[in-house]
């Protein structure tokens, strides 16, 4: 199977708190990719106030597989994710190789404040 049993957990089980897509992640660098593209996003469709439908019909992808990408519940694929940029207009692809490590080394995403609970 690819990405072997990694891939058998969903992206939002590697989340280590229960505000997914904001959550602090697991140091397994697709689940925090799978979580900055679920983040990007949401953000995208509340910025130009797109519905899941309205989008599904706009990039011809399933609106299921929009909400499964939302909730963290499917790996996004490569097809799926273009398209949604397509007809976005935005970037959805986190530039993850730009992310920060910390003390020890371990590369996280960093975390937008608007996404922290209780940060204005």
């Amino acid at each position: 199977m690819p990405g072997g049993t990694r891939r058998q957990k969903k992206p939002f089980e590697y989340a280590l708190d229960a505000n997914w897509p904001y959550a602090v992640m697991d140091a397994f660098r697709a689940a925090q990719i799978g979580q900055a593209v679920a983040r990007a996003l949401a953000e995208a469709m509340e910025r130009q106030q797109v519905s899941a439908n309205v989008l599904a019909a706009k990039a011809e992808v399933n609106r299921q597989v929009i909400a499964n990408i939302l909730a963290g519940t499917t790996w996004p694929d490569l097809l799926t994710v273009g398209c949604l940029e397509t007809a976005l207009d935005v970037y959805l692809w986190p530039q993850h190789l730009d992310w920060p490590a910390d003390d020890n080394g371990v590369v996280q995403q960093p975390i937008p404040l608007e996404g922290l609970q209780g940060v204005e």
